[in-house]
């Protein structure tokens, strides 16, 4: 029997050539190809990130903690004063200027923004979170353009106490949207021991209303809300100030009556 030779199966050099040549053609291309698609998958990923930023970027609030603006950051309170203040057409001075000319010879003593930190007076006034008559609109009520801050048609009002040299006092509201005087008379329920003490108080106040709004407002700069002339604990005759300032924080002066020195200062964060 005769065996034919097994034939070589090395390939030659230059069928080697080729083929790497063609095989390296070939991952050229593919490369090319990866970094082409790549390129478009970059862009279209890219586009649909930008395109989704969109629709959250209008949303979200570039304001600086604590300013006016900063609507979704303010506390339930700053938010009442931010609501209140806004509808509210008649400053302190003003005011405090009506009040005074509806009594002959009178002198203020007392005069409050209605519906503003009611909780922090007297324990019978009724919070924000359970009274019909305390502000405690929605931001969405607000931006309504409703005219008050309880979305009814009743304009905010200052409260005003103005005392005849006797001590008789007299209780005077009036409109903090037109200035109009809505009510004056004198209290009724007032002793005579009432009297006297608000005529010594009156006597020994040397520092006007103004003189004292304008001490605490150089110190912090905002809405005087609130005036009362009262005795501190350490029964030093003092005007207490209220001013809410333009990131809706309430300070509380103390300033001394007859001096005119900052003599207590208080800040309402909530």
């Amino acid at each position: 029997m005769r065996f034919e030779p097994r034939r070589n199966e090395t390939v030659s050099p230059r069928t080697h050539r080729l083929r790497v040549a063609g095989g390296a053609l070939c991952a050229v291309a593919l490369a090319a190809a990866l970094v082409t698609g790549c390129g478009q998958n970059s862009g279209d990923d890219t586009a649909a990130e930008t395109s989704e930023a969109a629709k959250v970027l209008p949303n979200q609030t570039t304001s600086p903690s604590g300013s006016p603006s900063g609507t979704a950051k303010l506390t339930k309170d700053q938010t009442e004063r931010k609501d209140l203040l806004s509808t509210v057409k008649v400053t302190f001075d003003s005011a405090a200027t009506t009040a005074v000319g509806e009594v002959s010879g009178g002198k203020l003593t007392d005069l409050d923004l209605e519906g503003l930190d009611d909780e922090d007076d007297a324990s019978g006034s009724p919070s924000p979170s359970g009274s019909s008559t305390s502000p405690s609109p929605s931001p969405e009520a607000s931006a309504s353009g409703s005219p008050s801050p309880s979305g009814s048609s009743t304009s905010p009002k200052w409260i005003a106490e103005v005392a005849e040299k006797d001590g008789t006092a007299h209780k005077v509201t009036i409109d903090a949207v037109s200035g109009d005087v809505i009510d004056s008379a004198p209290e009724a329920d007032q002793s005579d021991a009432d009297k006297k003490q608000l005529a010594d108080q009156l006597s020994k106040a040397t520092q006007t209303p103004q003189q004292a709004a304008k001490v605490a407002t150089d110190k912090q700069p905002g809405w005087v809300t609130s005036m009362g002339l009262d005795e501190n604990d350490s029964n030093v005759l003092v005007w207490q100030v209220d001013v809410v300032s333009k990131d809706w924080n309430k300070t509380t002066f103390d300033i001394d009556a007859a001096k005119g020195t900052i003599t207590d200062e208080q800040v309402d964060n909530d």
